[in-house]
């Protein structure tokens, strides 16, 4: 679960939040996109995004790549779980 192999930029569309948070995710959402699969790796993504925007997730070991919405909100993601593009 070494952070060490991602790379992570944030992007920022310069624009504040419009709608209200999720009340469900007051501390953020841990996204897992491995669908269950094997071998996978979790890395914590900075949190809270300052405001809307996007990650952009690549691992340098595998090539598995990703892209995911921020907010700027309690309800952002703080992790994300990608399985292995090997």
């Amino acid at each position: 679960m070494s952070e060490s192999h991602f790379e992570i930029w944030w992007i920022d569309q310069e624009r504040e939040p419009k709608c209200a948070p999720n009340p469900d995710y007051p501390k953020g959402i841990d996204i897992d996109l491995s669908l269950g699969r094997t071998p996978k790796c979790k890395v914590d993504l900075p949190y809270p995004a300052k405001r809307c925007g996007f990650f952009s997730i690549d691992c340098k070991r595998c090539g598995a790549s990703t892209m995911l919405t921020t907010a700027g909100r309690p309800d952002d993601p703080r992790s994300i779980t990608l399985a292995c593009d090997i």
